[in-house]
């Protein structure tokens, strides 16, 4: 029995050996799987790091229409009215020109429906007031055509009296010269006989007509001074006559310019009269076709701003609002500041629009699914509401292989989530970049240096 003991404990000291070397060989394979696994491991993610990822910049916004007569716009009326029929309806298509609402006048100035036959009425009533102003300005110019050539013969006979009283005042002071002289002779004859007389030499007749001689030289001497004084009194008489010819003459003249300056006037007044109702009859005409409101392009009408019938409307105010017809779509994207600068306007962009499913991956832009392409075609030069940056997108031409066109059923308004691409960089730098929050790298691919430097 104890022998058996014995043998029974050997092998049973021998069993637990072989177990406990099975472990020790089991934890060695297990060590060196775990450590070929993370050496695995390791190398792929050494690998993920070293990919290129292709950095982007994200943007929010709504789907627009790429030039402004496109995107949706109110019809307004011209004039203030009442409201008498509606022609369309909302969500109907109309056609550029087709009516969308008439209106009545509420001007009280307007009320009369013969309103253009009135003012025919009176621009014929002021062409007639523009024709005698013109007949009234030929009377005035023949009156002074004929004032004038009166005048030249008043002026010539005026002056040909002056210059004949200046002769016979030339005259007079001639012969008053000669007959003075007379005089003075006769005097100087008279002392000499005077002096003989007392001599013995003359006697007291020869004096006595000598002195009487002297006398009648003196009377003469006297007579043409008054005869000499009457030609300078008609020659001044002649000189106030032509100076009283010439005041007729100009005042006159001055009241016949009066009156021509009165008839110009006239005229001018007509005229403007006239130039006012025409412009009145234009306006007038050109008011009763804005009775009707008109589409002013081809589109759907959206919405009606204004109900019922009778309802009185403003000038200028808004009636509908009218979505233009086929418009070119484009996507609006708001996006940081900081990231305006690293956008060109030759930068790509895809697109996710609301509606339409999509997967998107940020650093692999080309396996994403349910995405469209598209191109920068306008930054904002100042900053939006709320400090960001709109940015127009339209869709990229031609368009790239395995690439579809922008739905047709997109909607103005609708939503849409944006990126655009940038430059491509190994995976480390851009987790770097995102845990130091830097902005995306500004430096160019070395492709597109080459690109450059062909340009250049």
């Amino acid at each position: 029995m104890a022998k058996l003991s014995q043998h029974g404990l050997h092998n049973k000291h021998m069993e637990d050996l072989a177990v406990q070397s099975n472990d020790e060989m089991i934890n060695i394979k297990s060590s060196r799987l775990l450590g070929r696994i993370m050496g695995i491991c390791l190398v792929l993610f050494i690998i993920i790091l070293l990919l290129p990822w292709r950095q982007t910049i994200p943007g929010k916004g709504t789907v627009t229409a790429l030039h402004p007569e496109d995107r949706p716009q109110t019809v307004q009326n011209q004039i203030g009215g009442r409201i008498e029929r509606w022609a369309v309806r909302e969500g109907q298509e109309v056609k550029k020109g087709d009516t969308i609402l008439v209106i009545s006048e509420t001007t009280q100035s307007y009320f009369d429906p013969e309103l253009p036959e009135r003012l025919d009425e009176q621009l014929e009533a002021k062409r007639g007031s523009e024709d005698a102003a013109v007949q009234k300005m030929e009377a005035t110019n023949a009156q002074i055509r004929a004032m004038t050539s009166g005048l030249r013969f008043q002026l010539s006979a005026a002056e040909n009296k002056v210059q004949q009283s200046v002769n016979y005042v030339k005259m007079d002071s001639a012969d008053l010269v000669a007959v003075h002289n007379f005089y003075e002779t006769s005097k100087s004859r008279l002392d000499r006989y005077e002096a003989g007389y007392k001599n013995g030499l003359f006697s007291l007749t020869d004096i006595e007509t000598r002195r009487l001689k002297l006398q009648e030289d003196n009377a003469k001497v006297i007579g043409q001074q008054n005869k000499l004084n009457n030609s300078k009194q008609a020659l001044l008489n002649a000189r106030i006559d032509l100076d009283n010819i010439r005041a007729k003459y100009q005042e006159s003249l001055a009241k016949a310019q009066s009156d021509m300056s009165s008839a110009l006037s006239s005229r001018a007044s007509a005229r403007g009269d006239i130039a006012k109702l025409r412009n009145d009859i234009s306006n007038i005409s050109i008011r009763r076709g804005l009775y009707v409101v008109r589409a002013p392009q081809s589109g759907f009408v959206v919405k009606t701003l204004k109900a019922g019938i009778g309802e009185n409307i403003k000038e200028g105010e808004s009636i509908a609002t009218l979505q233009p017809k086929n418009p070119k779509v484009a996507a609006e994207l708001y996006v940081n500041a900081m990231d305006v600068p690293l956008i060109l306007d030759t930068s790509d962009v895809r697109l996710q629009f609301e509606g339409w499913p999509s997967v998107q991956f940020s650093g692999w832009p080309s396996v994403a699914v349910g995405t469209f392409a598209g191109k920068v075609w306008a930054i904002d030069r100042v900053s939006s509401n709320g400090g960001k940056y709109r940015l127009l997108i339209k869709p990229t031409t031609p368009l790239p292989e395995n690439d579809e066109e922008w739905p047709v059923q997109l909607r103005q308004g609708s939503g849409v989530y944006g990126r655009i691409i940038l430059r491509s960089v190994p995976l480390w730098y851009e987790i770097w970049r995102q845990l130091n929050g830097f902005p995306p790298s500004l430096e160019k691919e070395p492709a597109a240096k080459a690109t450059d430097g062909k340009k250049g």
